[in-house]
């Protein structure tokens, strides 16, 4: 067996043991290492306490006087805790989070120091921010960006360090992050649908959005992760041939969980119940080794938070465990791959889902409102709604195996379905107090009980209702939620702003009742929704078919996708409710093609690597072996050798075609790869690693794949699927 995946597999077999206290209850651990409510109220004096509640709830801004006693408190509290360090823990536009760690730490003279944070620590630090990505909005050499303390998403402590929840801007005041145009999103989308809630309760006066994500995950050995160049910098296996047994029996879903992975969830929840994230629920997934973990739901810029700290600790969780998490959309050819289920609502400060159903006719108008609502929202946005989820490695995901297509569809079920048809079915005008109370009666009012028994999931949707509650499933598994949520919320708060005018319009100029103005309004809405409302198997070639026919978006890349940011109309939504400005919005752009490309560019570098320094040398060895054995037979059986040769001297040729197809498509990739590095305009560079570069990928792996069949085993050095995903 080749001698790396000889240690490799050896390695996996020596499992770290790691004990867990199993004897305390998680609701003891819940929010220990946070700065929450209890804590505040124990170090914070009652006006700077109720200063945070402010900022909290009502988005007002805190005083620097106030500040310095929060910065006080909050160190007291984190020294408590056993901090040394604190860090603006923000979120820049490299996918992951970000973080300068300081020490409290500060001399005084005469040999002394003392424990210093002040207010200034707290609200605000000047990152370099030369080497995050900017799209062009700054030169390297202007480093100068701001961190700025975000008092909705509480501090806390993460090993040693206080972590303190931040925006991230430029000198020139551009949002550098994904939490600043999602807290601006958030805000739109209160004052929308608040406006819109107090049509049918006078009393709400804020409405926040509610997000569930479910983190779906690889879970693989270390040891054997690391023998894998492509695992280690890719996050994929670019190569390998799918194993005899993958999830076709289904058998690893629901299933028991597997003690050594059952070790990490433990440990991994314990993290998580100290740093306030509330995870529920843990079980297999449909792949061999794939798992997902789902917490309660959150107010959405908290959740956000919580999932991208989750990502952070579930590495290093892994790591103690002699394991590896993999978060890559689609890490291995032929089984699922992993996403991140973004379940969305908006919920008021009385207490109410807006999508959720009700007891009585106007509760139900009220969630047919939002539900509706939503729906157009979707159907007004479908492309600008794909762009928040493309990337280059959700790319290999979408599609395929439970995976929902690239095309942009809602479905919500037959009965639901129903409901609509026969609110689209009501007259025009004013309602007879008959047609309203038979409205109420024959679509308002069965609501509960329809949605009592509605059950049914589609697989395939990107956006499934789901009971109280929208589904984005085509988020993928290592994106921050932040990007998809914002869009979200940003046309959810546009087409509200839209129906709150219509409704106000009808019931001034025609002097209708407000029931009948929302009733008339959304059976219009019903009508020009219907294109994006698709209840059956979203990976036919008939579906496509028909959504071309709908006027519905197919775009499959990344490229083609992205496209949708800087339309006219994406650029007017995001600037008129005051997300993102024209600059901003194209330096992302400029950001998300350079990623693709970078991406693709470091995938094409290790698989041409692979291939010629792992996959043909082990055949040409192998080669050698059978050559030897040719030559042999021809020595003992003389002019008779073909006879007894002819199976190996095919096998040689076969070899032969394999290793010539590598290296001529390797060599092609690689002149793909350095005509396109010449071309300096970020798009054209992107649509050439896409359509010149990556085609390259999927011949050169059919040929390595095909080789691993054919070659010994023992002579093999890269470490195997079957052996990826079924050693424990």
């Amino acid at each position: 067996m080749g001698t790396i995946r000889t240690q490799a597999l050896l390695a996996s077999q020596q499992k770290p043991q790691v004990k867990i206290d199993e004897s305390v209850r998680r609701s003891d651990l819940f929010g220990k290492n946070v700065f929450n409510d209890q804590a505040m109220r124990q170090y914070l004096s009652k006006e700077a306490y109720k200063s945070v509640l402010d900022a909290t709830e009502n988005g007002s801004k805190i005083d620097r006087k106030l500040a310095e006693h929060i910065a006080a408190g909050m160190k007291l509290w984190a020294l408590s805790k056993g901090a040394t360090h604190y860090t603006h823990w923000f979120q820049p536009l490299t996918g992951s989070s970000a973080e300068k760690h300081d020490a409290f730490f500060e001399p005084v003279g005469g040999g002394l120091a003392i424990e210093k944070f002040d207010g200034g620590q707290l609200v605000q630090q000047e990152p370099d921010a030369s080497s995050f990505p900017s799209g062009g909005i700054r030169n390297t050499f202007e480093a100068r960006g701001y961190t700025a303390w975000d008092p909705t998403s509480p501090a806390f402590v993460y090993g040693t360090t206080l972590c303190i929840p931040t925006v991230f801007v430029s000198y020139t005041g551009e949002a550098l992050d994904y939490k600043t145009p999602l807290l601006r999103s958030l805000q739109a989308l209160d004052g929308a649908a608040t406006a819109v809630a107090k049509y049918f309760d006078k009393n709400v006066k804020k409405v926040i959005a509610t997000l569930g994500w479910e983190q779906e995950y690889f879970l693989i050995d270390k040891s054997l992760a690391t023998a894998r160049p492509d695992i280690v910098l890719t996050g994929r296996a670019l190569l390998g041939h799918s194993p005899a047994k993958g999830q076709q029996l289904e058998d690893h879903y629901f299933g028991s969980i597997p003690i050594r992975a059952l070790n990490f969830m433990r440990d991994l929840e314990q993290e998580c119940m100290l740093l306030g994230i509330p995870v529920k629920t843990r079980h297999n997934e449909v792949a061999p080794n794939q798992f997902e973990l789902a917490p309660i739901f959150e107010e959405a810029n908290l959740a956000v938070d919580h999932n991208t700290l989750l990502m952070d600790i579930m590495g290093k969780v892994a790591d103690r465990h002699g394991l590896k998490v993999l978060l890559h959309e689609k890490p291995f050819s032929g089984i699922n791959g992993s996403g991140k289920h973004n379940n969305f609502s908006m919920a008021t400060d009385t207490g109410v889902n807006l999508l959720g159903p009700g007891k009585t006719p106007m509760s139900n108008l009220q969630f047919l409102t939002f539900f509706i609502n939503t729906i157009k929202a979707v159907n007004e946005n479908e492309e600008l709604l794909r762009a928040s989820i493309a990337s280059a490695s959700n790319d290999h995901r979408l599609g395929a195996n439970e995976a929902p297509p690239a095309i942009i569809s809602v479905f919500i079920g037959d009965q639901l379905s129903k409901v609509l048809d026969d609110l689209e079915n009501v007259s025009d005008g004013k309602l007879s107090p008959e047609e309203k109370t038979e409205l109420k009666l024959n679509v308002v009012g069965k609501i509960p009980e329809i949605l009592l028994d509605n059950t049914d999931r589609n697989r395939t949707s990107p956006f499934a209702f789901t009971g109280n509650k929208f589904e984005f499933r085509a988020v993928g598994s290592s994106a921050n939620c932040a990007n998809p949520m914002t869009v979200l919320s940003a046309i959810v708060a546009k087409q509200l702003t839209v129906f709150k005018a219509e409704v106000d319009d009808l019931v001034t100029r025609k002097d209708m009742k407000k029931d009948d103005a929302i009733f008339n309004i959304l059976r219009e809405y019903i009508k020009q929704s219907k294109r994006i409302i698709f209840e059956g198997d979203g990976y036919s070639d008939a579906w496509e078919k028909e959504a071309a026919k709908r006027g519905l978006s197919n775009n499959k890349t990344t490229p083609k996708a992205l496209k949708a940011n800087i339309s006219k109309k994406s650029i007017s939504l995001f600037e008129e409710l005051g997300i993102l400005n024209p600059i901003e919005i194209h330096a992302r752009y400029e950001i998300e093609l350079e990623a693709y490309t970078k991406k693709i560019q470091i995938e094409g570098r290790v698989i041409g690597d692979i291939a010629r320094n792992h996959v043909i040398p082990t055949a040409i060895n192998y080669q050698n072996k059978l050559i030897s054995n040719v030559q042999g037979l021809k020595d003992i059986f003389a002019k008779d050798f073909e006879k007894y040769a002819q199976e190996q001297i095919n096998l040689i040729k076969e070899i032969s075609e394999h290793i010539e197809a590598i290296n001529s498509n390797v060599t092609n990739m690689t002149e793909a790869r350095k005509a396109a590095n010449n071309i300096e305009d970020t798009e054209a560079k992107a649509y050439a690693y896409c359509d010149e570069v990556r085609p390259y990928f999927e011949v050169i792996r059919y040929h390595c794949d095909k080789l691993e069949i054919l070659i010994d085993d023992e002579l093999w050095t890269l470490v195997k699927y079957r052996e990826l995903l079924f050693t424990r």
